[in-house]
């Protein structure tokens, strides 16, 4: 059986990885905002649907990775708190 030291530690290693993690998310949706800005941008006044449909999938995909983010922010939430309970 681990120590209370090894799980502590070993709940701030995952909280690290999980930071990473949503550093990643952040990024990727930075990344998806200024796609959908510049396909706004290029269909602007453009009657294709189409090109809608990809403003409204990336409209979609934008607000999942808000989800993913405030998700992976309640886990490292949680997993401090376990660890401080220790």
């Amino acid at each position: 059986m681990s120590s209370i030291e090894e799980v502590r530690a070993a709940l701030m290693a995952a909280n690290e990885r999980a930071n990473e993690g949503l550093g990643a998310v952040q990024q990727a949706h930075a990344c998806v905002e200024d796609a959908q800005a510049q396909v706004m941008r290029a269909i602007e006044g453009s009657g294709q649907s189409d090109a809608a449909e990809a403003n409204g999938l990336l409209a979609q995909a934008t607000a999942t990775l808000d989800e993913v983010r405030q998700q992976v922010a309640a886990a490292i939430s949680s997993t401090e708190s376990v660890a401080n309970r220790l």
